[in-house]
């Protein structure tokens, strides 16, 4: 008996990092998983890996037609959705005298606008009692020097939670945020300009943390995997954060 048996679960950003490893245990746990990403010969790459009968729709959470397209397939697959994890994200390094609109909208877009119509546009197929996992940061409740619209993007994220557990109440439908710290996927690699700027920025990183390392894709999943399961039935509006205990000091 797997701690997913016969639930269908959405993951967006799923194709490397934390998302790729929540649909490695979400399938393992006998979840049916959907799966997002942005390049389709990534996605399939993804799947490939995810096995289980994993089913892969290419699309942007910051399209509005994108996520129609994958929830008009959900409900011809799979009638309705049981665990939504509202994983896609990105964030980019920008000193405030050097941050642009564009750097601003493209954060926003993804994070915050991404978010919120992947769980609105979610509602009419998710089941009553459903677990609603959102991608949170240790960067929404610490400061970050260069990092600050990432940052105010996140901290959006957890009011988003805090709100909709209101009106999601009647429902039973349970929102609540992961938050991971400083963890080895290639999104955070791919912060720094060059091989060198990246050791040192690890380096950093990881004199931060008290456990003294990064964390993985996969500790990060086991949390979602809590979150997304009957063992965090009582969990709601919540942080849980997989950092190592990066943010608690």
């Amino acid at each position: 008996m797997g701690r997913l048996d016969g639930r269908v679960a959405i993951i967006t950003g799923a194709t490397s990092g934390i998302g790729l490893a929540s649909a490695k245990r979400f399938a393992r746990e006998g979840a049916r998983v959907f799966m997002t990403g942005r390049r389709q010969a990534e996605l399939d790459r993804a799947v490939a890996e995810v096995g289980h009968g994993a089913r892969s729709v290419r699309g942007d959470v910051a399209n509005m037609a994108d996520l129609d397209r994958l929830y008009e397939t959900v409900r011809q697959d799979a009638e309705w959705i049981d665990v939504l994890f509202a994983n896609a994200g990105s964030g980019e390094f920008a000193a405030l005298p050097d941050v642009t609109e564009e750097h601003f909208d493209r954060t926003f877009a993804t994070n915050v606008k991404g978010t919120l119509f992947t769980v609105q546009k979610a509602l009419p197929l998710l089941r009553d009692g459903a677990s609603v996992i959102l991608a949170g940061s240790t960067n929404g409740t610490k400061g970050g020097a260069t990092f600050s619209v990432y940052s105010a993007s996140k901290a959006a994220i957890r009011n988003f939670a805090r709100s909709w557990i209101l009106e999601l109440a009647p429902r039973r439908i349970r929102v609540n945020v992961l938050v991971p710290g400083a963890t080895s996927t290639p999104g955070l690699h791919g912060l720094s300009s060059s091989e060198e700027a990246n050791r040192a920025f690890v380096t950093m990183m990881e004199s931060q943390i008290p456990l003294g390392r990064m964390g993985t894709p996969d500790e990060t999943a086991a949390a979602a995997l809590f979150l997304a399961s009957d063992d965090s039935s009582f969990v709601n509006g919540s942080e849980l954060y997989a950092d190592g205990g990066q943010a608690q000091i």
